[in-house]
């Protein structure tokens, strides 16, 4: 019984890695160019 949860921990964080980073990755792209477009906004 133990086994089994030391074998399926390694697979759930790389399951939780890859979903952070499916979310993460665009998030911050996103937050890049606001701040890109931020400037031109705000500075004239």
């Amino acid at each position: 019984m133990m086994a089994e949860q030391n074998t399926a921990a390694p697979r759930r964080t790389a399951l939780m890695v890859v979903t952070w980073a499916w979310v993460g990755v665009p998030f911050a792209y996103g937050v890049y160019e606001l701040l890109l477009k931020l400037g031109p906004l705000f500075g004239g």
